[in-house]
């Protein structure tokens, strides 16, 4: 069974592996973004209402997803006199626009970050939706499953056991002595 789960988990485990380091060791990659910025105009009747509940967000979102090419979820979306601002939000992505709402013209950003970037956003699961979460869940329970049946093997290996079992507790105390030890 520890073989099959780790076979199985191979790629996501390495995953989170490699990604652990690319998030503790930003500093070591020169990750590249662009930001990009558009301007446009949606119709006065979508912003221009004396109810702000009125603004018609879903066309709003819809021009500039088609218009630009716009990535990632919604956000957030604000209303207040003068303006409207909407984000969206993704891996290693964002875009914000501001919106005149007495002339209806607006001012869009995104940004695009580099492949380390999105892959730290997956390690985190920063706006990655419901779908990426599962994922996150199921790679936890597989590398959980796959400590935990190597520890049973272990237990089973008359002549490794001894040895397997002070290392497993040598390991419990260096990552112990680091955390109360070394965080001050």
């Amino acid at each position: 069974m520890h073989l099959y789960l780790s076979v199985f988990s191979f790629v996501i485990v390495l995953f989170f592996a490699v990604t652990g380091l690319t998030l503790n060791h930003a500093d070591w990659f020169d990750d590249q973004f662009s930001a990009t910025d558009y301007k446009g105009k949606v119709l006065l009747s979508w912003v221009n209402t004396p109810d702000t509940a009125a603004v018609n967000k879903l066309a709003i979102v819809e021009q500039l997803r088609s218009t630009h090419g716009i990535k990632g979820a919604v956000s957030d979306f604000r209303i207040d006199d003068r303006q409207c601002s909407v984000s969206f939000r993704g891996p290693g992505y964002s875009a914000d626009a501001t919106i005149d709402r007495a002339q209806g013209t607006y001012q869009l950003t995104e940004t695009r970050m580099g492949l380390v970037a999105v892959m730290n956003d997956l390690h985190k699961g920063r706006d990655t939706g419901g779908n990426w979460s599962l994922v996150i869940d199921g790679a936890a329970i597989f590398m959980t499953l796959v400590s935990l049946t190597g520890l049973v093997l272990l237990l089973f290996l008359k002549k490794r056991r001894l040895t397997g079992l002070v290392l497993v507790v040598l390991g419990f105390l260096l990552v112990y002595a680091v955390y109360a030890f070394g965080l001050r």
